[in-house]
């Protein structure tokens, strides 16, 4: 058995040796935002967190992530409204087929978690290990640093920057 805690509701369950924190959350706990792709760890779509750490869920095993803190992408937005990133990556057209979109936003989460104003540069390596079948980089890139922007503007004493707020 073994207890985690997922976007905030904790679980008690009992797994098998093998059972990856992907199968957990798609097979079990029906959180299927988290895309099952290539099972190599090469791909990004699986990417979630993991005690605040960017992981790809197919390589973790759900027994190692026994009383830990997962975050997956059903787990960013908030009383029903889409954060910041999410809206960016809407706004800038970043998404397309929208299958690498949840791995791409947590990795994003993460890197700007760590890096709260990263330059294009930055947003290029942080991303690095999550692709896009459709070759929406430049918009990806575009969004993270837009929702960077926007986490900046409203951070602000005046409320708004140029170009108006929200």
């Amino acid at each position: 058995m073994i207890r985690v805690t997922v976007n905030g509701s904790s679980h008690a369950l009992d797994v098998m040796d093998s059972t990856t924190l992907l199968d957990l959350l798609r097979d079990r706990l029906g959180l299927t935002g988290t895309k099952e792709c290539c099972d190599l760890g090469e791909c990004g779509a699986c990417t979630i967190l993991v005690e605040g750490r960017s992981v790809n869920s197919c390589l973790v095993l759900a027994a190692e992530a026994n009383g830990q803190s997962i975050t997956t992408i059903e787990g960013v937005a908030s009383d029903g409204r889409l954060n910041r990133l999410q809206d960016a990556f809407l706004e800038k057209g970043a998404v397309q087929c929208g299958f690498c979109i949840p791995g791409q936003v947590m990795a994003a989460e993460y890197l700007l978690r760590q890096n709260p104003h990263p330059s294009a540069a930055d947003v290029k390596e942080g991303l690095c290990g999550n692709l896009c079948r459709c070759g929406a980089y430049e918009q990806i890139i575009e969004a993270v640093l837009a929702a960077n922007q926007t986490s900046r503007e409203s951070l602000s004493p005046s409320g708004g920057g140029q170009g108006g707020g929200r």
